[in-house]
């Protein structure tokens, strides 16, 4: 059984597509949980009657998706971003993935949906860095067997960078199985803030994580850099 955590926070616009795109994996006994952090919009009232289960966690990714994971009781784990939609034949592209000797976890290409055309290379150059560093972004979909999330203890209790974390901790246990079928993520986020400028943003944020920089202040610069777009 696989178990859908959707994190939202003032989802309103973009939860019920995302939420409609998952009845017919429900309809084959798919569980679908969304976790709320507190929305001051209709998200969680759209939400209730297409999932299995809506909660309520403190606010932060991280901290929404281990909620989820308490709550759900699939064999397998995947995180879904509450404006991304997963591709036709995902449960198929999960169970041959794990087919794999020793394979716990794993990722979905991305595409962008946008009229920008450049965010088509921005996600074929995601896809490719994601095989080359096997480091999954959460716009990819990321699922993990639900003994493994549990043995590298969940996601870390960080305000960023949450998917990096985790996706280093997996990698101890297995390299990712890297699924060429393609998620569908909002390319909303390149729009509203530039596409140049949300590149080398994020760039900057995960070098100076790699350099050992507390998350906290790096959730705070990318807060700063949001409210300045």
């Amino acid at each position: 059984m696989l178990s859908i955590i959707v994190p939202t926070l003032n989802e309103q616009p973009t939860i019920s597509a995302t939420l409609a795109a998952l009845q017919p994996l429900r309809a084959r006994g798919m569980e679908v949980i969304v976790v709320d952090g507190g929305s001051e919009d209709g998200s969680m009232r759209l939400a209730s009657p297409l999932c299995d289960h809506a909660i309520v966690a403190p606010r932060g990714r991280a901290s929404q998706m281990n909620a989820g994971a308490q709550q759900a009781n699939g064999h397998t784990l995947l995180f879904l971003h509450s404006d991304t939609v997963l591709p036709e034949g995902a449960l198929e592209a999960i169970d041959q993935a794990f087919m794999a000797r020793g394979c716990v976890w794993g990722r979905f290409d991305v595409k962008i949906e946008s009229p920008l055309r450049l965010l088509t290379a921005v996600a074929f150059m995601m896809n490719l860095r994601s095989r080359w560093t096997g480091i999954a972004t959460g716009d990819q979909a990321i699922f993990v067997k639900r003994d493994a999330f549990e043995r590298i203890g969940g996601f870390p209790a960080v305000p960023l960078m949450e998917d990096i974390a985790l996706s280093t901790s997996l990698k101890r246990l297995s390299a990712p199985a890297c699924v060429r079928a393609k998620v569908t993520t909002s390319g909303r986020r390149w729009e509203k803030n530039g596409i140049v400028r949300t590149i080398l943003l994020m760039w900057r944020l995960r070098l100076a994580y790699f350099l050992g920089t507390d998350p906290s202040r790096l959730a705070e610069q990318y807060a700063h850099a949001r409210r300045d777009s």
